[in-house]
């Protein structure tokens, strides 16, 4: 019995780690406008497959002010894009 719940545990706990290594799947991205007065990015960018939205042009919020320092209209990047209360937000960038 002893065997069975730490089989349980064991498997709860990997695909709890692969669920957050997909969270935090980079996705590459164009910034195509900065609206910093209303926190949001436009991005060209490629499949996000998390969300699972084709690639295609589309305008995001930004978590964090601090991001927008990052983001200049016509630079590459790398992001996390997440629904946080139901919105699409870019959570990371590098």
């Amino acid at each position: 019995m002893k065997t069975l719940i730490k089989l349980t545990l064991a498997s709860a706990l990997a695909v709890g780690t692969a669920y957050g290594a997909l969270a935090t799947e980079f996705t590459k991205g164009t910034v195509k406008k900065v609206d910093a007065k209303a926190k949001k990015v436009t991005l060209i960018h490629e499949e996000l497959k998390s969300l699972e939205m084709p690639a295609m042009t589309m305008v995001f919020r930004v978590q964090d002010d601090a991001m927008l320092e990052k983001l200049k209209e016509g630079a590459n990047i790398e992001f996390v894009a997440e629904r946080v209360n139901g919105k699409l937000t870019v959570t990371q960038v590098k």
